[in-house]
């Protein structure tokens, strides 16, 4: 088994980003961890990955081991810390892979960036149009009639009050219920895992911030009903994957489909059965035999259902 290092990036805005890195061949993946998450959810794909790759798993700011000194306002500063932590390590010609909230951050980034990411993977990926905050009905559910505009009033919606009073309190039992519910709704890690993983959710510093950076979120061509996109979806040229669980309860199949509308012959898709939100654990081997098949530019489509199947 190849070794795996905690390592931390000096960004020159003063941020610290921790990272996880993989010893491996020539051929670099650099992992990007979804919304109440860090790199510590990529272990089973940094583990069994083929040797061929070079691993890199960042914690995004505010994030697992992270700092956060100055607070996020757009899914583009998460994009443009990454870009200045692949300019500190001098890496280039690296496949991303996102994973829900990541997944914005990966498009940001290819949008912006271009000549440095050579194929993206978006793995139960944030819509390019965004990811909309409903309002928050007494009985926990959203209400889809009300969106919400403002950071502020997001900062005092039912849900993100919850959660954060949960993460102040370390209330593990309400999180387990939660990811129970919506996120490990197929399969669940070991205890010890799982024990792991509700500890660091509780290390975001950032829950407000990511659900306002989410929901004003628009690189389409498309007004999403809260902003007009900035149609910067065009600028990325690279081979796209969109793969989405067809249990999945938080990235919607419609969300999906916006996703392949918008990359429209630029993306191909890919539906990961048997799987929810977090593919990682819900099925590892199957998702490391699709990244893999599309990284080494074999044809995916054999091996699973196009989404819209």
């Amino acid at each position: 088994m190849a070794n795996v290092f905690i390592k931390e990036a000096l960004l020159p805005n003063g941020e610290k980003l921790a990272y996880r890195e993989r010893e491996g061949g020539q051929n670099t993946i650099i992992l990007v961890h979804g919304n109440m998450t860090s790199s510590i959810h990529w272990e089973p794909v940094i583990r069994d990955l083929s040797p061929e790759y070079k691993v890199y798993a960042v914690d995004l700011r505010g994030f697992g081991q992270s700092t956060y000194h100055k607070k996020v306002t757009s899914i583009k500063d998460f994009s443009d810390d990454l870009k200045m932590f692949v300019d500190g390590l001098s890496i280039k010609n690296f496949a991303l892979v996102g994973w829900s909230l990541g997944g914005a951050v990966c498009q940001q980034f290819c949008s912006d960036y271009q000549g440095f990411c050579n194929m993206l993977f978006l793995l139960t990926s944030a819509s390019s149009r965004g990811y909309p905050h409903h309002a928050t009905r007494k009985n926990g559910k959203p209400d889809l009639s009300k969106r919400i505009s403002s950071y502020t009033d997001i900062l005092d919606d039912i849900k993100t009050r919850m959660i954060q009073a949960a993460y102040d309190k370390s209330d593990f039992a309400f999180l387990k219920q939660l990811w129970d519910t919506l996120i490990y709704n197929q399969q669940q890690p070991d205890a010890k895992t799982y024990l792991k993983h509700l500890e660091d959710m509780t290390a975001q510093r950032n829950l407000a911030e990511c659900y306002h950076a989410l929901n004003t979120f628009n690189i389409s061509s498309f007004h999403n009903g809260l902003v007009a996109g900035e149609d910067k979806l065009k600028h990325i040229n690279i081979p796209v994957l969109i793969a989405w669980g067809e249990n999945d309860l938080v990235v919607t199949k419609e969300m999906t489909n916006e996703l392949i509308e918008d990359f429209g012959d630029q993306a191909e898709s890919i539906k990961l059965t048997g799987c929810g939100h977090a593919p990682m654990v819900d099925s590892p081997h199957q998702l490391i035999a699709i990244m893999e098949s599309f990284l080494s530019n074999k044809q995916v489509s054999s091996l699973m259902t196009n989404v819209n199947d």
